[in-house]
Order: C-alpha cells, then sequence, then structure tokens
C-alpha cells in the first residue's frame, strides 16, 4: 500500500510527461493554455509539476472504446 500511495503522490516534470505521452512541450503548453491538459501544480520557485495520479486520471478520461 505505501508504494501505491508513493505512487500516487509523483510528481512529474512537464518534459517526463511529454516524453511518456511523445508530444513536444510546446504542444503540452498549447494544451495547458486552452485548459486541457492534465491538472498541473506551480510550485513556490514557478516550476510546474504533474501529479502521476493526475496524469493517470486525465489519460483515462480520454480513452475511447474500440
Amino acid at each position: 500500500m505505501a508504494h501505491s500511495r508513493a505512487t500516487s503522490r509523483q510528481l512529474l516534470k512537464i518534459a517526463e510527461v511529454c516524453d511518456e505521452l511523445d508530444i513536444a512541450p510546446s504542444t503540452f503548453y498549447e494544451w495547458r493554455a486552452k485548459d486541457c491538459a492534465p491538472k498541473c501544480i506551480k510550485l513556490p520557485n514557478g516550476s510546474v509539476r504533474i501529479r502521476r495520479a493526475d496524469l493517470e486520471a486525465w489519460l483515462e478520461d480520454r480513452e475511447v472504446a474500440a
């Protein structure tokens, strides 16, 4: 259970999300400007992170039935 909790709290950098989704950072920022990117967290130092759990939920919301 502890591993699951740690994974859900994992914070990903935008570059990591872009690598995983095979998209350019500019595409991610475009999605973010259109308010259709995964939920982001802005840290006090100005950097942006995405929770692993939020990315997974975002992907599930976009699944289409085959």
